[in-house]
C-alpha cells in the first residue's frame, strides 16, 4: 500500500492496481490453485477405481465350508423354486419331481441373477430371457453359452441346506 498526502498534509493509504493485498492472493495465483486442484481431482477420480478394480476388498464370501440353511420342505414344496444368500452368493433352490436342486444363481451369460419361473417351470434369466432346466441346470434357450453351476444340498428333516466348500 502506498501512501498519498493531500493538500492538508494528512497520509491516507490508496491500494495499487494490480498488485495482491498484504497476505492475500492475486488473480492468477488463485486460478493455478484452483486448476492445480481441478487436475489433482480429475485424476484421483480416475485412478481411484482402477485401483479398487486392481486390489479388491476382502469380504466373507461363504467359501470357509459348512452348511447355509435355504429353507424348508414347507415352504418349497414340490414345483417350486426361490433365489436364496449363500454367503456372499446368491442361489437358486429348486423342488423338482427328481428331488432338491440348487445351482448358482449367477447367469453364465452376463452375470445377471436368475429367477424361478413357477408358471413356466423354469429357472429364467430377466436380463436376456435365457432359460435353463432345473432339473439339470441346462441351457433351454436364450443366450447363455453354459449351465449353471450346481451346489450340492443336503436334506435333514424338513431342513434343506445348501454344504460349501
Amino acid at each position: 500500500m502506498a501512501r498519498i498526502e493531500d493538500s492538508g498534509g494528512t497520509a491516507t493509504p490508496q491500494l495499487q492496481v494490480g498488485t495482491p493485498g498484504a497476505g492475500g492472493l492475486g488473480r492468477r495465483r488463485f486460478v493455478r490453485y484452483l486448476l492445480g486442484f481441478s487436475i489433482v481431482s480429475s485424476l484421483a477420480m480416475i485412478v481411484t477405481p482402477i485401483v479398487g478394480f486392481l486390489i479388491p476388498t476382502r469380504t466373507a464370501s461363504g467359501t470357509e465350508g459348512g452348511r447355509v440353511l435355504a429353507g424348508t420342505l414347507d415352504a418349497l414344496p414340490v414345483g417350486s423354486g426361490a433365489v436364496v444368500a449363500v454367503g456372499a452368493k446368491p442361489a437358486v433352490v429348486v423342488n423338482t419331481t427328481a428331488g432338491i436342486k440348487a445351482y448358482s444363481a449367477i447367469c453364465t451369460h452376463l452375470g445377471c441373477i436368475v429367477a424361478w419361473d413357477g408358471p413356466a417351470n423354469t429357472i429364467v434369466c430377466p436380463c436376456h430371457d435365457g432359460r435353463f432346466n432345473p432339473t439339470t441346470g441346462a441351457v433351454v434357450s436364450g443366450p447363455p453359452p453354459a449351465p449353471l453351476t450346481p451346489l450340492t444340498t443336503a436334506v435333514e428333516g424338513n431342513d434343506i441346506y445348501i454344504v460349501t466348500g
